[in-house]
C-alpha cells in the first residue's frame, strides 16, 4: 500500500494534525466506553423505559375514563343543538386517540422488558463461552539472584 503524495501546504497541515485517532464506536446517549473498548450492557434503561410505558398506559387510561365520565349525560336536554353534536364528535375522537396510546404503551412495555432480559442473557452466555479462553493466571515472578 503506497503513500499518497500531497501538495506541500496540505502535507504541513496533516503533519500538524498528527495521526488520526483510533476508530471507536459508542452510543451518543451513553458515556464513553471504558478504556480498552469493552462493551457493557445494563438492563436499567430498558426497564426504566418499560416503567415509563406502563405509567403512560395507566395515566392515559385514567384520563380517558375521566373524560368519558365528565361527558356522560351531555346529550340530556341538548337534543338538536349543534354544539352537543360537535362535542360528541370531539369526545369520540379523543377517546379513540387515548385508547390507541394506551394500547401502544401496553404492547411496548413487555417488549422493552424482554430486551433487557435477552441482552442480559446474551451477556451471560458470551461471558460463559469465552471464560475458557481467558488468560491463565500470571506466572510467579522470578526469584532474584539471591533466591528471594
Amino acid at each position: 500500500m503506497g503513500t499518497a503524495a500531497y501538495p506541500e501546504s496540505w502535507q504541513r497541515l496533516l503533519d500538524q494534525a498528527g495521526p488520526p485517532p483510533a476508530p471507536s464506536l459508542h452510543l451518543a446517549s451513553a458515556s464513553a466506553p471504558p478504556s480498552g473498548g469493552d462493551l457493557q450492557h445494563t438492563p436499567k434503561p430498558w426497564n426504566e423505559a418499560a416503567g415509563a410505558a406502563h405509567s403512560l398506559r395507566t395515566d392515559t387510561d385514567t384520563a380517558r375514563s375521566g373524560l368519558t365520565t365528565a361527558h356522560s349525560g351531555i346529550d340530556t336536554g341538548t337534543a338538536g343543538l349543534l354544539s352537543a353534536t360537535a362535542l360528541r364528535t370531539v369526545l369520540t375522537s379523543w377517546e379513540e386517540r387515548l385508547a390507541a396510546v394506551r394500547d401502544e404503551c401496553g404492547a411496548l412495555e413487555p417488549k422493552l422488558r424482554e430486551v433487557a432480559r435477552t441482552m442480559g442473557g446474551t451477556d451471560h452466555a458470551v461471558r460463559s463461552s469465552i471464560a475458557g479462553y481467558a488468560d491463565p493466571a500470571p506466572a510467579p515472578a522470578p526469584a532474584d539472584e539471591k533466591g528471594r
